[in-house]
């Protein structure tokens, strides 16, 4: 009886065995086509060279969204690394101002260009067409510029405060936790919202357009993720709660503003969510520290 419940032991060790073997090549086909997908997302909204076998395709490009705060944990590590190399050697706010120029360089101003067109749009047109049409305009207006100075200037100090009032390493682990939090708000705003461009020259549509619940849920773990490397670094639950709950205001509000305005969201308005929302993180950050 021994010898024979052994004989079935092996057996199915065995075919346990094969059915892993045969599984491998599905498993890694999957592996290999996210990998695709996740480096499609990074060549499309940084400047980060890919390798050429990645290519590019709509349809890469339209699932590429529920990658987007992976894209944004990549752009903040890279800013983070900047501001704990340059505070070594120049002062904290040489240090902030290099960290935020290495962003800007890295995604090649790609959302403080959807900000300036969002402020454009909604501040010159009385009328839904009239703030497309503004929007599509590249040349920057007024509200566009008077946005991006007042944003910016806002990051600055709000990121010099928290090196400031806390360590270097928790300002580091906020520039991540932001970056990939504010890139899940505009994500969710792509899962509530439609998109209303219908012109197929919108060079951002296959990737703005509507993300599928699955899509979203990868989204979304990878956006909270970095929340738990801030705790780490010395967050308390209140201060990751008034900083969730900062973004999560300036997202319900945006989301008001444009559906009240424009009926749904374009490209634009997802870079303009970003911006805003990186910053709201940051304010809530420290209004609770």
């Amino acid at each position: 009886m021994t010898v024979l419940r052994s004989k079935y032991e092996l057996l199915w060790t065995v075919n346990a065995a094969a059915a892993s073997l045969a599984a491998l090549p599905f498993t890694l086909s999957i592996m290999l086509r996210e990998l695709r997908i996740f480096l499609t997302a990074l060549q499309f909204f940084t400047r980060i060279p890919v390798p050429a076998w990645v290519g590019h395709s709509a349809q890469q490009l339209a699932q590429a969204s529920r990658y987007f705060p992976l894209t944004g944990i990549v752009v903040g590590a890279l800013c983070a690394a900047v501001l704990m190399i340059a505070a070594q050697v120049l002062p904290l706010t040489l240090a902030v101002g290099l960290s935020m120029t290495a962003g800007i360089l890295i995604t090649g101003a790609f959302h403080e260009d959807g900000l300036s067109d969002f402020a454009d749009g909604l501040g010159g047109g009385f009328t839904r067409d009239k703030a497309l049409a503004i929007m599509k305009d590249s040349r920057v207006g007024a509200y566009g510029a008077i946005s991006l100075i007042l944003v910016l200037l806002l990051k600055y100090q709000a990121l010099t405060a928290l090196c400031g009032s806390h360590s270097l390493l928790f300002a580091a682990s906020a520039l991540i936790a932001a970056h990939g939090f504010s890139r899940l708000m505009a994500a969710s705003l792509m899962l509530t919202q439609r998109y209303i461009r219908d012109d197929d020259s919108a060079r951002a549509k296959p990737a703005a357009q509507q993300i599928s619940p699955v899509s979203f849920i990868i989204a979304l773990l990878t956006g909270i993720a970095p929340l738990i490397l801030l705790y780490v670094a010395g967050a308390h639950a209140f201060n990751l709660f008034a900083a969730v709950a900062a973004s999560l205001l300036m997202r319900a509000y945006l989301a008001w503003r444009l559906q009240k305005r424009l009926g749904g969201y374009t490209g634009d308005c997802l870079g303009a969510v970003q911006q805003l929302t990186e910053l709201a993180f940051y304010l809530g950050l420290l209004a609770a520290i």
